[in-house]
Order: structure tokens, then sequence, then C-alpha cells
């Protein structure tokens, strides 16, 4: 059967998921038809079928973009251009984004000498259509087209652009300024300068906030372009003229844009003109405007003499730690550790680790387990001594915290830890607090200690594990409680793989081999997990000798779960 008439049956039936699947399926069918058919044939009766759930639009939007090799290749690529310009102009914002996306992909494909003919005049029609829809599918094209396009024609393009820019729409104006930061990085210097800061100052004046905002971004770009004296000249004031704009939806890209802005203008601006917009954004009354300044502290800061950020970043992070918003303080502790590596190891003791173990003690749980997250930060730029004065009894304390997912950081910055104090300091202040976490009544935990074990041995090696951990890893085994038990056997199947075998049999195995006969099932189940792992470590007589008899005894097991896993255990030890 004809499979044009197929799709046309199914893209026809009431059941919109079938439609879908038709829609989904249409590379597979123009394979079949080949590139001359599905040219003549697929691609008209898919422009003709363009009335349909939005759902539908956006699937076949995102597959036209994938069809240039359907159609003939590069040569052919213009065919898909006249289905995508009419998803383009659909109402629905998704379906029209989709089609912006998929005419670049197809866009970036067509051959020089035939671009000019077909993409220019897609454009055109575009932007010089009624629509606001039309207008702004053309803005989003509008840099691959600039790129592609000859200098003569470029100059035409920029100005057909500036008329977007003064566009009475606010949907058109807003897609332009969203474009024109992709524009402005196409243009040399000259350029920006005559042509595309006037643009950008009219969009932080435009009375739309949804414009302003984006303006922000289009300054970063354009401070890109110019160079110092140029940007105190310039960008400068666009910027002191958002920071104060009377919407919170523009201060805050302000606040969020805080980085890129002060890399991009350098060490003087920053000092002299966007550390004030900083400390007063951090205080600004909108709870989102100081979650987004408080990301950036340590952004900013890199800009920054040591002198000032002790005079006026560390003054106002004192202040934000007692924000009456979690939200800002959360943000906060997410950031503030890498300040440690910026001011360097005498402010840090001095003033820095006040306010870590500050937050160390916040209620909120997110403020505290981003800053345990992130210890790794720090603690390079701290001595040992320091280290083991200041935030060891934080730790210690923290490893005891209600929330679970505070002990599981704490657990996972053990071994980073382990790194710096050396094996003497580490056994004297943290090794017993990494052995209570494999007693944890919570799994996640529990799972994580085995890990930690693993790297911990890893790090200090096999003698230190044979000394430390392994008297204690055989007293769990006797413990009353089934979870320290079980909890053992994780705990051997997970440094079996990185011990010498010869410290496996002699010391791992006999503790596995008594648990083979506890009266719990599910010890008895991972007794049979853990033997199985071990088949690929053990091998010899000791396998005939300890390891299969305690097996066929588990494959009597009153438990089937217990029978089953040691079946599957045997079968791995037979196939060595």
């Amino acid at each position: 059967m004809n499979p044009v008439l197929i799709l046309i049956s199914e893209l026809k039936n009431d059941d919109i998921q079938l439609r879908l699947n038709s829609i989904r399926n249409l590379c597979t069918i123009s394979k079949a038809l080949g590139p001359e058919r599905t040219q003549k044939e697929l691609l008209p009766f898919l422009k003709e079928s363009l009335d349909d759930e939005d759902e539908v639009l956006l699937a076949l939007a995102e597959e036209l973009g994938k069809f240039v090799e359907y159609v003939g290749g590069k040569e052919s690529a213009h065919t898909l251009l006249g289905p995508l310009e009419t998803l383009a102009r659909a109402e629905e914002a998704v379906v029209r984004e989709k089609a912006v996306e998929s005419l670049c992909a197809v866009i970036d494909q067509i051959p020089d000498d035939l671009f000019e003919k077909h993409v220019v005049g897609l454009l055109r029609r575009l932007v010089g259509s009624e629509l606001f829809t039309a207008k702004t599918a053309g803005c989003g094209i509008f840099p691959l087209v600039y790129s592609k396009a000859s200098s003569s024609l470029q100059g035409e393009l920029r100005g057909t652009f500036k008329g977007l820019c003064e566009e009475e729409t606010p949907m058109v104006r807003k897609a332009a300024c969203t474009n024109l930061k992709k524009l402005v990085t196409l243009l040399e210097a000259e350029l920006v300068k005559k042509e595309s800061v006037e643009l950008v100052k009219n969009f932080a004046k435009d009375e739309q906030d949804s414009v302003r905002l984006l303006a922000v971004e289009c300054a970063v770009s354009i401070a890109e372009k110019l160079n110092e004296e140029e940007n105190n000249q310039i960008t400068k004031g666009i910027i002191q003229s958002l920071a104060s704009d009377k919407s919170w939806r523009v201060r805050y890209m302000v606040a969020n844009c805080m980085r890129d802005l002060s890399d991009t203008l350098g060490v003087d601006i920053t000092q002299s003109d966007l550390l004030p917009i900083f400390l007063r954004l951090i205080k600004d009354s909108e709870t989102e405007v100081r979650v987004a300044a408080a990301s950036k502290v340590t952004g900013i800061s890199k800009n920054l003499t040591v002198e000032v950020i002790e005079k006026s970043i560390l003054p106002a992070i004192k202040a934000t730690m007692s924000d009456e918003s979690q939200h800002v303080r959360i943000a906060l502790a997410s950031d503030i550790l890498g300040l440690a590596t910026v001011v360097g190891g005498a402010i840090t003791n001095k003033v820095l680790m006040e306010y870590i173990l500050g937050l160390l003690k916040d209620e909120i749980p997110e403020v505290r387990l981003n800053v345990i997250s992130r210890l790794d930060q720090v603690t390079p730029v701290l001595g040992l001594e320091q280290l083991a004065q200041n935030l060891l009894p934080a730790i210690v304390e923290l490893a005891e915290d209600r929330q679970w997912r505070v002990r599981l950081s704490i657990i996972e910055y053990v071994p980073l830890l382990a790194q710096q104090l050396g094996v003497d300091f580490f056994n004297e202040k943290l090794a017993d607090l990494s052995m209570t976490f494999l007693g944890d009544c919570v799994y996640s935990i529990r799972e994580a200690a085995t890990k930690n074990i693993k790297k911990l041995t890893e790090t200090f090696g096999e003698p230190w594990f044979k000394s430390y951990i392994l008297p204690k890893i055989s007293d769990l085994s006797k413990h009353s409680n089934y979870l320290y038990r079980i909890t053992t056997l994780y705990c051997i199947s997970t440094v079996s793989t990185i011990l010498p075998t010869t410290t496996t049999i002699s010391h791992l195995l006999p503790i596995v081999v008594e648990l083979g006969t506890d009266k719990i099932p599910n010890i008895r189940l991972n007794v049979a997990k853990c033997l199985q792992i071990l088949s690929g470590v053990v091998e010899g007589a000791i396998v005939d000798a300890k390891i299969k008899p305690l097996l066929n005894t588990l494959l009597e097991d009153p438990d089937r779960d217990v029978r089953y896993f040691a079946n599957i255990a045997l079968q791995s030890f037979n196939q060595i």
C-alpha cells in the first residue's frame, strides 16, 4: 500500500496518539518513498495538514528539522522551508519556537548559492508580515541569516532588524531584544557603538519590564565588544539605570548577571560602580533579588581587591546571614565558601570561618547542606591546626543531624578530608565517626558509609584497613541488631574488590561464612549475594573447601529468596 496514503489515513484519524505516532514515523516513510517522492508527494501533503492540535504540530516541527537527508541532502534543503515557515507563524509559542529551531537547523545546511534566493526571501516574508507571530519568528532566525549573508546584504538586514526593535508590539520587541545579544557577537566594535548601543539604551527604557530585563544580557554582550574606556562611558550608565528599575524582575536580572558584568567590565569599573549596585541589590526589598545577589558574592569578589572585600563584602555577608528569608540564606550558603580562595587563609581564619560556622548552625537543613557539600572549597586554604580547631567540631556535630541528607553530605566529604588530615590525625579525630555511619537507621547512609570505607582504604592502604577497620567489622558482624550484621556484608562486598586476595580469604571470608548460619533470612540472602561478588576475587581450593559447601547448604534453605540467590552465586563459581 502507498506509504503516503497510509499517512493520510492515519493523520485523519480522530485518535491524537495515532496522529502523533504517524508524525514520529515520517523519517521511515520518507525513506520508503525516496527523496523525489518525498518532495513531490509527502511535503505538499504535510503543508496542507497543518490545521491540527498543537501537540501534533510541535512533533511535526521537530521532525522536519531532521529531514534534510530525506529530501535529497543540502541541495534540496530549501524544500523544507515552506512547511516550517507556516509552523513558525503558529499562535502557540512552543510550536513557533520549535519551528524556528528547526528552521535554523535547515538554513544552516543550505548552500551559499541557494541562500539568498530562498532564505533571505523567507526572512523578508516573516518580518514583513502583519502577524506578530511571524515577526517574532523572523527575529529568531535573524542572527543565523545575518552570519551567512553577504556583506552587501548585511547593511540592509541591520536596518530591518532596527525596525523590529522599534515595533509597536511588545512581543516583537521582546524577541528582537532576545536576539540582539546574539547579533552583537557577529558585529564589529565600530558597528556595535554606531548602531547597537542605541538599541540597547532604548530597550533599557522600554515600557515593558519583560523587554527591559532582557536588555541586561544585551548590555553584557555589548560590554564584551567595547574597551574599558568605552564601557565606562556607555555600558556603565545602562547598567546603573537598569539596577534602579522600578520592576524587581529587572533588578533581579542585573543581580543574576552580576558575575558576567564584573568579568566583562573589569576591576576598575567593578570597584567604583558595580560594587555599590551589588551592595544595594543584596539588601533589596524583594526576596528574589536578594537571592540572586547572594549567589554572586564570590563572582563579583574575584574582581575586587582583598581590602575592598574586607571592608564592603564581608559586612554585607554578615548582614545577609540573618536575612529573614531562608532562600536568601540558602543561596548565600551555596556561594560563600568559594570566597576562601579569593581572600586567602588569613581572612578566612579571621572572619570567613565565623560566617561558615554560623551557617552550619542555621535552622534550615538546606542551608547546612549547601555549606557541607562545598567544604572542599575552603579546606585547602585552612592549615591543619585551623581545620582541627574550627571545622572538625562542627563536622562531628553535624554527623548527628536530624536530616539524613545532611549526614549523607558529611559522609561524602570525609574521604576528601582524610587526604588532607593524614592517617594519624584521621584515626584520632574522624575514624570512629566514619564507623558509626555503618549503623545509621537510614539505608542510604549505611550504603554511603560502606563506599566510604572503600575510599578510605584506597587512601590509607591495606595495613590501615587490617589494623583499624577489620576489628570493627568483625565486631559489627556479632552485633545483636541485624542491621549492623547486614551492613558488615555490604562493607565486605564493597571493599573486597580492592584488597589483596589473601586478605579477603584469611580475614573477610570467615566472617561471611559465619553469617551464613544466621537466624535472619535477610542476612543469609545477603551472604549469598556477597559470595557471588567474591567469585570474582576468590578461587582455588578455598572455593571447594568453604564456599561451595555453604552455598549448597543455602540451596536447601527454608526461605525461597535465599535459595534463589544461593543458586546464582553457585553458578558464578561453577563458571570460573
